[in-house]
């Protein structure tokens, strides 16, 4: 994404009269539906260029980012969404390399998503976007945004570029964030990790042979997953063992291939791998999945099966993925006895796991009943 110096000016002189306060909620709690919280939203100067769609496609994709509450209010009340947590669309701050815009630009947008959802924080939430340039100044935002706006946490679109060229990258598993983390937990708020398009130098290396897999079906998994392994190899998790991490789209496929990931790593404790336990358990205490964009009941039961249901959380990733896709599926999962079930679900989950899964797990990380 690169964002045009004259729209971005305008939008960090955003001047809002009141800032508004979301917490101690009343939330559209019906006690059936689902809760959703991988859900893009923006404003016209921060969307960038968007690909993967026809050009017709593209066009309504980017009217449904920008939209609140006309087709998006209208689409969860037909999908029963009772409650839907909004996040600046990839790459968001995280494609602006100035630390001074990028954190001007954070706290801009944090401000005219709360104005948004001011009117109707019955039905939405927000996840802060952060500068990641700097931890302390990105623990300062989150706390403000926390503590102020009633934000339910915080959402990073994988690593933060920067550098004169945007070809330098920040990642956020090395001891220089522990402030930062320091911050999450203090907060007891979810840091979602979602995807972002790479930088050029990076997709031209990898991608120029194959273009049709950047986005969805390679990159974006290839590239988070190594960020989420980051966090648990450089010891994130152990010296924040409250920290409660997000990863959509079924894990980025990590809870699918623990077996081997942790054996290869366990090699490595005798060369000072700094990890203390395995992902697998991290996976049980700091971890959490969605099931984003990947509605298939074949791996939800695998993942059951590797992480638990309990660490598994409904969510769209909409507009890319749409309200009657997931919809449809989550409920295609029956609720009855239980047993196996293929893409068409059947009666795949027990009610309370199929109540678990689309909205209990969600109530507690985010704390909507506190």
């Amino acid at each position: 994404m690169r964002l045009v110096p004259s729209s971005l000016a305008l939008l960090t002189s955003i001047s809002l009269i009141t800032t508004p306060c979301l917490a101690r909620r009343k939330w559209n709690d019906t006690g059936r539906g689902t809760i959703a919280f991988e859900e893009s939203w923006g404003t016209p100067e921060i969307v960038g260029p968007l690909g993967g769609a026809s050009p017709e496609a593209l066009v309504q994709i980017r009217a449904d980012i920008i939209d609140v509450h006309n087709q998006r209010l209208k689409k969860m009340d037909a999908n029963g969404i009772d409650f839907m947590i909004l996040s600046c669309v990839t790459p968001c701050i995280q494609g602006i390399s100035s630390p001074s815009l990028a954190a001007s630009t954070a706290k801009s947008l944090n401000n005219e998503l709360a104005s948004q959802i001011s009117n109707n924080t019955l039905r939405f939430g927000a996840l802060a976007a952060l500068s990641m340039h700097d931890p302390v100044e990105a623990a300062q935002e989150l706390n403000r945004t926390v503590k102020e706006l009633g934000f339910l946490g915080a959402l990073v679109n994988d690593y933060q570029q920067a550098g004169a060229n945007n070809d330098t990258l920040i990642f956020y598993d090395t001891p220089q964030f522990d402030p930062f983390w320091k911050m999450v937990t203090d907060l007891d708020v979810p840091v979602y990790f979602h995807p972002r398009v790479n930088i050029p130098i990076i997709l031209n290396l990898s991608y120029s042979h194959a273009p049709f897999l950047i986005g969805a079906s390679q990159e974006f998994q290839a590239t988070l997953s190594t960020h989420v392994l980051g966090l648990c190899t450089n010891g994130v998790f152990d010296r924040f063992p409250t920290l409660k991490v997000i990863v959509g789209h079924m894990g980025e496929r990590v809870p699918s291939d623990l077996f081997r990931i942790d054996s290869r790593l366990d090699a490595q404790r005798s060369i000072g791998l700094p990890m203390k336990q395995t992902v697998r358990s991290y996976w049980h205490t700091n971890l959490y999945s969605t099931t984003s964009g990947d509605f298939d009941t074949s791996l939800l039961l695998y993942h059951k099966s590797q992480i638990g249901l309990d660490r598994i959380m409904f969510s769209v990733d909409y507009p890319f993925d749409t309200m009657e896709d997931a919809s449809g599926w989550v409920n295609s999962l029956g609720g009855g006895k239980g047993g196996n079930g293929g893409k068409g679900g059947g009666n795949a989950l027990t009610p309370e796991e199929l109540l678990a899964l689309k909205r209990k797990t969600a109530i507690k990380v985010f704390k909507l009943n506190n």
